[in-house]
Order: C-alpha cells, then structure tokens, then sequence
C-alpha cells in the first residue's frame, strides 16, 4: 500500500514552518493516540502515521532529502538515507507499542528539554547566606567597615572544586547515560526531571577527593571586610557577590547578605533621611528670646530662639541629617522645643512669680493669645 504525502498527513502544505509542524503534529497524536482510543486498531494505525511523518518534517535533514526525493529519500528499503524506522515505539507491558519516545520533541520542550530528551548541563549555585552585623548610630551616620567572621563552603582546594582525586576522571552517569535527566512516564504524559544520581551533572566521579570526599567542597571559617555606607538603615543590606556557599563541583558560589542593625540614639529619633530631637527651653528664654546650643551628629550649632516662642515649635537645621543611599539627597534635623515648667522653687522665686502673674493678667489678652483664644472656644461649645 502506497504512503501517504506526510505533508498530507500532518494536513500542511509543503515548505510549512516548523512550529506549525509541531503543531499539527501535537493534535493529531493527542487525537489518535491508543490511550484515548483503547482497542481501535484503526485509530492505532493513523498514530503510527501521524509519527512517522512527525519524524521526518522535523528533521531538517530528512525532511530536505524527503522534499527532494519524497518517500524515496528517507525510507530504507527504497535505498533512502532512512528515516530511522518507528525507533520512538518499543515494546510494552503486553507487547503493546509503548509511544513515550514519540513524543520526546514535544514534552521535552515543555518540560525545558531539547531534541531527544537531552538539555544543556547547569553548574549547581550555592545557597546565599545572611549575617547581621550591629552598629552605632554614629556608624550608620557617617560610614563604616566592619570585620565580620563567619563558615561557609568553599572549593576544595586539593581537587579544585571538581569533587575528584588529583589525576583521575570522570565516569558516564548509569542512571541518565550522560543526558542529565531521566524521563518519567505516566499514562499519556512523559516528564523529564533531573536524574537523582548525579543530580543532572551527567557524570559520576570515579576516585572520590579525600578531602572533601567528592563533594568538591569543604566547610570553613572565613573572614571579610564589609564596607557599610554612609546612610545605612536598620533592615538594610549589603550584597557580597559571590561570597556565599560554593556550589561544589566547579559550581558558582552563592551570594553574602549581611544586614545591618543600627542602635538606637539617645538624643536622636530618625525619620527617613530626617532626624528629630526635643529641646527644652526655660520658659523666660521662650518668653524673651535667646540663643542656645542644640546637638548634632556632627558637633553642636547655636540656635537662635526668636521672642515669645511657643511649646512644640520646630525649628529645621538644614542638611543636618542623614545622607540618602540612593541619591545625593541629605535630610533636615527638627528640633522640637518644649517649654520646661521650674519647680523646686524657693519663696522668693514663688513670690516674684505670683508677682508676675499678676502684672500678666492686667495686661489682659496680648500676652495669652492662645489661651484666650481656647477660653473663648470652650465658651462657644457649653454655650450652643
């Protein structure tokens, strides 16, 4: 019985892309595939076809001969280069055709595999790790370096990272036969999944190092320098690329994140980039005006206090807080005065004050505006 065109079979036209090809291919085997159509020999047999035109259009080699020559030029027994015969079918349980490497291309595009169920080898990462690290406010304001000690995984030196004794190689994996991954099937779907013995590196070491007993790593204690920068903030961290677990096996190393933590100030509250202080003040210098000294991170300034100053005035010192980590931006400082009330008064301090009240209250309103003012509003609201 004479073969069909494969381009009629797969229901293309000649000179079709290959993802249509891929395509077409995918829904007429999903169609006609025996686990869908479970004694249909009929059905059985349209597989078998779909496959075999599968297997020379996405060969690029063979479907050039096929277009040349047409069947003649991809089937062995008419003296073609041969089309490989259905070598995707083997024998199953019952001697069934088992059709799981037919669709080899398809699932192993899927699942990140490439012609034949191969892919490319990746060298394995190591972990990243985290260290903390504490530091002054001071620190945090100006910049530091600090000499952290910590383990981690390094190459093995004896073996350079490879996992194997000093002149000898490397064997084929017998799991995965060198692929680097091993193919599961289950009912009509086929997963590829990285082999478990030698976890997708493809080969196994023949003569374990003793030193790290093949891991091509080994567990030491390491010193660094951590620059931290001006700005810096609790929760912040600084990355030390490379400096992390090595992934053994000529694998590249994980990264260091070390996190910093700032200790609280006494005198200093931060807000972003901003500080915040509280200052009091006698309430003569609220009341007069005066200049007093107000602390910063950088040594202390004189702030001039203006006449008749009132209880939570804030004053901005320019460029007096912390510089910003992503940009040539500086904060402000907000000092806050708070009028301080004297107490442990002798007599005479008390009698000069009653003295004062007196002459303050005769002057009525102008020396309490904002007492007034609230006295009025609680008039207004016990009167409505």
């Amino acid at each position: 019985m004479a073969k069909r065109d494969y381009y009629e079979v797969l229901g293309l036209q000649k000179g079709a892309a290959e993802d249509e090809i891929k395509k077409a291919y995918r829904r007429l085997a999903m169609k006609h595939h025996p686990d869908k159509n479970q004694g249909d020999k009929e059905a059985e047999e349209k597989f078998k076809e779909v496959n075999e035109a599968y297997e020379v259009l996405s060969d690029a080699k063979k479907r050039g001969l096929y277009d040349q020559m047409g069947h003649a030029g991809v089937d062995p027994s008419m003296g073609g280069a041969g089309a490989g015969g259905f070598h995707g079918f083997r024998q199953g349980r019952g001697g069934a055709a088992d059709f799981s490497d037919a669709f080899g291309d398809i699932f192993g595009d899927i699942f990140g595999g490439g012609r034949g169920g191969q892919r490319q080898q990746q060298s394995v990462r190591g972990s990243d790790l985290k260290y903390r690290v504490d530091i002054t406010f001071e620190e945090a304001y100006h910049g530091t370096s600090k000499n952290i000690h910590f383990s981690a995984y390094s190459d093995c030196e004896p073996c350079d990272g490879s996992g194997a004794k000093a002149g000898s190689g490397k064997t084929t994996c017998n799991t995965c036969h060198g692929q680097g991954v091993v193919r599961m099937q289950q009912g009509f779907f086929a997963v590829q999944q990285t082999c478990p013995t030698c976890h997708g590196a493809g080969q196994m070491i023949k003569d374990p190092c003793t030193s790290c007993q093949g891991q091509g790593r080994v567990h030491t204690k390491r010193e660094l320098s951590v620059k931290i920068p001006a700005g810096i903030d609790t929760g912040d961290r600084v990355r030390l690329a490379g400096e992390g677990d090595s992934g053994g096996h000529s694998g590249t190393s994980g990264d260091l994140y070390v996190e910093v933590h700032v200790k609280q100030n006494p005198l200093f509250t931060r807000e972003g980039v901003n500080l915040h202080c509280e200052v009091p003040i006698s309430f003569v210098t609220a009341a007069l005006g005066g200049e007093i000294e107000i602390p910063t991170v950088d040594g202390k300034v004189n702030l001039k206090i203006p006449e008749g100053t009132q209880s939570d005035k804030i004053f901005r010192l320019r460029g007096k807080g912390f510089k910003s980590l992503r940009g040539s931006a500086v904060g402000d400082l907000l000092c806050e005065v708070n009028i301080e009330t004297p107490v442990n008064l002798t007599d005479k301090q008390k009698s000069l004050l009653k003295e004062f009240d007196q002459l303050v209250q005769e002057g009525g309103q102008k020396h309490s505006p904002k007492s007034s003012s609230w006295f009025e509003g609680v008039k207004k609201f016990f009167s409505a």
